[in-house]
């Protein structure tokens, strides 16, 4: 079947389709739209911006795609209030999260945009307590090799390190219930971790509108990619596969009442 189909009863030859594809993939003539036999990355742009549609293609096809008037759109004030909402949360209930809740979360991270479509990321999801646990113990065994090595990392890891072995407090994942970690192939990367971090975004943007807190996990993150052994043999990942972010997510044990403010706005122009 070819790329692309063209109801011509509908086409009005307005060539917004051709405008849009980023690869160059359609061409306008007499005809109307004609696939040019470039590489399609399935983007979906020449589907969704058809006024009448008149245009299918096979890799993102019309019928997957939903009318954008059935979907909201925020005022600037709303949105701008939505985004700051976002909190890094380190305090959770031990209350499980459902499972059903974890794949509502990751279903809304694959739809975060990624380079050139690339996409690649999927999600190891570990909510074991036990293994939590086991976890937060290897890291903290590596941070505190990081601190005799005097890593540049020492100042910063030698505190927590100090929490942990005095106290037990959970100082990598913080009793957070469930750790979702991001993969990609290791011959996808850099590619791959620059993806994750889009789509890691996009779940914790989403997460309160379906009650849950989010804390990215950066200590776990650097540990993995430092290719710690004891870490990695209790991920047990395929060897093909490298870990690109961590999140912690779980049910926050408190509701923040403010938003908080950051540093000024830097911007040149040229």
């Amino acid at each position: 079947m070819n790329l692309i189909q063209v109801d011509q009863e509908k086409c009005i030859r307005c060539g917004f389709c051709a405008e849009v594809c980023p690869m160059g993939v359609i061409n306008m003539d007499q005809q109307g739209p004609q696939a040019t036999g470039n590489n399609c990355i399935a983007c979906g742009h020449c589907v969704a911006i058809c006024p009448h549609e008149a245009l299918e293609n096979i890799k993102t096809p019309l019928a997957e795609q939903v009318p954008v008037e059935k979907v909201p759109v925020l005022d600037a004030d709303t949105a701008i209030r939505f985004l700051r909402t976002r909190r890094s949360i380190r305090r959770y209930t031990q209350k499980a999260v459902p499972r059903e809740k974890i794949l509502q979360l990751l279903d809304a991270a694959r739809l975060a945009p990624t380079g050139a479509n690339s996409q690649g990321v999927a999600y190891h999801v570990i909510d074991n307590a036990d293994t939590l646990r086991k976890i937060t113990d290897v890291i903290v065994d590596w941070m505190e090799e990081q601190v005799q090595k005097g890593s540049p990392w020492a100042p910063y890891y030698a505190g927590p390190v100090h929490t942990y072995r005095k106290t037990g407090q959970d100082v990598i994942l913080r009793g957070a219930p469930c750790l979702v970690v991001s993969i990609a192939a290791k011959n996808f990367l850099p590619r791959g971790r620059d993806n994750t971090h889009f789509s890691l975004a996009y779940a914790e943007l989403y997460a309160p509108s379906i009650g849950l807190g989010t804390c990215y996990a950066g200590i776990f993150e650097s540990c993995a990619v430092a290719g710690y052994p004891p870490l990695l043999k209790l991920l047990n990942l395929s060897e093909d596969m490298a870990v690109t972010g961590g999140l912690m997510v779980g049910y926050s044990q408190h509701t923040y009442k403010r938003l908080v403010n950051r540093n000024l706005l830097q911007v040149t122009w040229e």
